[in-house]
């Protein structure tokens, strides 16, 4: 009986983050505080330069889920600099054209989403954030090409700015160079 109740649990466990490799918490540490840091910096950056220029909209609501890839998996091919900086831009593109061509919400966002990966797949710069900044411009009805470069392409290209010089300080090598 013992050993049923041990086989279901383990079975069981996979579903409930069982196949979540182990992290030492100094890498937790790390990982937080840099995402912090360099969050922190992005956002201050930003506020001041869309300050400067009169915009309101100087913030990439899924900086947060780029953030988490460059701080905490630094070597997934995901979250390097072409796949941060151009998957992110390219889905603000294909979001902001799919809203001008598609006014219904309910097939412009999955339709915004799906080219938006397809064009990551193309463009060999797959970025999962980068799919939700497409649906987040759907969703904002965002209209303006202007809001691809800024916030989107600023932002990540901060982001990965701070990602770089964090990793190097704290002993993680990003970006990965190819060997």
């Amino acid at each position: 009986m013992r050993h049923q109740y041990k086989n279901l649990l383990k079975h069981c466990s996979f579903y409930f983050g069982g196949d979540q490799p182990h992290v030492p918490w100094l890498e937790k540490i790390r990982s937080v505080a840099g995402a912090f840091i360099g969050l922190m910096l992005v956002l201050t950056i930003a506020k001041f330069l869309g300050d400067l220029s009169g915009l309101d909209e100087w913030l990439m609501a899924s900086l947060g889920a780029s953030a988490l890839l460059v701080f905490a998996l630094p070597g997934s091919p995901m979250a390097q600099p072409w796949a941060v900086i151009a998957g992110n831009t390219l889905s603000a593109l294909i979001g902001i054209a799919t809203i001008h061509l598609v006014s219904e919400p309910l097939l412009a966002m999955p339709l915004a989403a799906s080219l938006s990966i397809l064009g990551m797949f193309v463009l060999r710069c797959l970025h999962p954030p980068a799919a939700a900044v497409a649906l987040i411009v759907v969703l904002g009805h965002v209209m303006h090409y202007r809001y691809a470069f800024f916030p989107v392409m600023v932002d990540s290209i901060l982001l990965v700015i701070a990602g770089a010089v964090y990793s190097n300080l704290t002993g993680k090598r990003y970006p990965n160079r190819p060997n």
